[in-house]
């Protein structure tokens, strides 16, 4: 099959860095660590295995980063992966194989992946953490039956959704109700993750609550606010006029602009009527503030602005993933801050049941009428990937969201 591969060369790397100085195009040039090549078929390491065919995968925000290099070399995080990699952890597709062992799943049967790598997947009795359900803080990546990996695209045997078939435990294969399209359903994953930060850390009710970035993830966060916490007021910041758009359409209050930085504070302290404080140099900062910051960029930029408008004892859960940088944190200490970082999705609890954070989207489909396709963007073949990750990265140009590979296009099959 032919697939998507990343492989961390140091020549390619350099070369790659070096020539990205000039065209953002190298990251998916000739030289660049990412190249469609044939590989054979997936080989399933357990009984207990399946095969899926890919219908749908989402390049998510860490696909992208990788691909464009944006990461740090003393990143604690690459001791518990493998290379080389076939990327791409948002699947959707049906089941094509079936191992001895497998006794829950069928052939012919539509499913979203749970990428998770944790205790089950890897032939091992469950940690402390698996036996919660909170499978993305599991303390065996690095051990068991397969190589080391967080989740699928980042492990050599389990290898992603940017390629035709892609292995999985049975456990991994969430069936998809029949009334959820496959477009609905490759948003499960993303969705997942910002349904986890907000359930861990919830708002209260008549509360104030801003989502920090409007990709993805925080137009889903700003989604499940709007659709689950209908009493809490929500702001959100937003880089570019399409991702405004769409936060407005999501149920977002007021849109606020993410430039320059200091207006940033400014309109949070006019929207909720509270004095501006302004020291002798950078930014100003308030006393009061919004209960809650859901911060989906997590750059140090984000969370120099997030404690400076914050209310105290307010609370800010990072969920987007960037190489950490300085920033001035003086309020964090001096308002008595919670900064709560959160890590993809689990076995989560709403309003008394518990059960996997991909099942409740599947529900909140049914049940509260949610849509948010409309955040899927761009869809391209897998042989059409430069172009594909390049529309990624000029998202103000493009107006890309969500971007897939849809194996359902012309020349995908190969």
């Amino acid at each position: 099959m032919r697939a998507l591969v990343f492989d961390h060369r140091l020549p390619r790397l350099a070369t790659t860095r070096a020539l990205g100085l000039f065209t953002a195009g190298a990251y998916v040039g000739p030289t660049a660590p990412l190249q469609l090549r044939r590989i054979p078929d997936p080989v399933v390491p357990a009984a207990d295995w399946v095969v899926i065919r890919t219908h749908l995968c989402g390049i998510c925000g860490s696909d992208s980063k990788q691909v464009f290099l944006n990461g740090a070399s003393d990143n604690p995080m690459t001791a518990l992966i493998s290379f080389p990699q076939v990327l791409g952890h948002e699947v959707v597709g049906t089941i094509e194989r079936v191992g001895p062992g497998v006794t829950r799943r069928r052939i012919g049967e539509r499913v979203v992946l749970n990428p998770w790598l944790s205790c089950i997947p890897r032939g091992l009795p469950l940690c402390d953490w698996c036996q919660r359900g909170e499978f993305a803080q599991c303390l065996n990546f690095t051990n068991g039956s397969i190589d080391a990996g967080l989740h699928h695209g980042n492990s050599v045997q389990a290898t992603g959704g940017f390629a035709k078939f892609v292995p999985a435990h049975e456990s991994q294969c969430i069936p998809i109700p029949d009334h959820i399209s496959d477009s609905s359903a490759v948003l499960a994953d993303p969705f997942a993750v910002a349904l986890h930060a907000v359930l861990r850390d919830p708002p209260q009710a008549d509360s104030v609550a801003l989502v920090y970035g409007c990709g993805t993830l925080g137009l889903l966060t700003i989604t499940i606010l709007h659709a689950l916490f209908p009493t809490v007021r929500v702001f959100a910041v937003a880089r570019f006029a399409h991702q405004a758009v769409l936060a407005e359409k999501f149920g977002a209050e007021k849109i606020i602009k993410h430039w320059p930085k200091d207006e940033v504070v400014e309109n949070v302290a006019e929207l909720l009527e509270q004095k501006l404080y302004t020291p002798w140099r950078g930014l100003p900062m308030i006393n009061g503030g919004v209960d809650l910051i859901y911060d989906t960029v997590g750059k140090a930029e984000t969370l120099e602005i997030g404690v400076r408008i914050t209310r105290p004892r307010g609370r800010i859960v990072v969920t987007g993933v960037e190489t950490p940088k300085r920033f001035e944190w003086t309020p964090l200490y001096f308002k008595e801050l919670r900064v709560i970082g959160s890590n993809a999705f689990a076995t989560e609890e709403y309003e008394g049941r518990r059960k996997h954070a991909m099942e409740w989207y599947f529900e909140f489909i049914r049940d509260k009428h949610i849509d948010v396709t409309p955040i899927i963007t761009h869809r391209f073949a897998l042989e059409d990937y430069s172009r594909a990750f390049l529309t990624c990265y000029r998202q103000g140009r493009t107006s890309a969201v969500k971007v897939l590979f849809d194996y359902g296009l012309d020349g995908a099959s190969s």
